[in-house]
């Protein structure tokens, strides 16, 4: 646990760099852009979106007592950023860890400096 009671464990490997040869522009682009745009239209997700980006390790449950939400309403929005692929979960015991996927988070700021 660290000190704000949020169980912390290095579960997602550490960020790799490779070089992302897709096309920033045209209609694919355009698309993916338009998903990854949609999943981060809730400021929840952006926030969590945010703590997970902070953070060299995976976070282990109580997002939640970082966010004035329900549990359920955490999940949910855990869920929307996973189905979109900014952010990984895996599974630690009873519990899923979430990391931020920083593939994914490079695409989508490539995609924006292409605007």
């Amino acid at each position: 646990m660290n000190g704000r009671g949020v169980s912390e464990t290095e579960c997602c490997p550490p960020a790799t760099p490779s070089i992302d040869l897709r096309p920033i522009e045209g209609p694919e682009a355009d698309l993916e852009l338009a998903e990854l745009a949609k999943a981060l239209g809730h400021p929840a997700r952006v926030k969590i979106l945010r703590i997970l980006a902070h953070r060299n390790t995976c976070v282990c449950g109580d997002i939640v007592e970082e966010l004035p939400l329900a549990q359920s309403t955490v999940s949910q929005h855990l869920k929307v950023l996973k189905e979109a692929g900014l952010i990984r979960g895996d599974v630690d015991g009873p519990r899923v860890c979430y990391c931020i996927e920083p593939r994914a988070l490079r695409r989508l700021k490539a995609l924006i400096g292409g605007l």
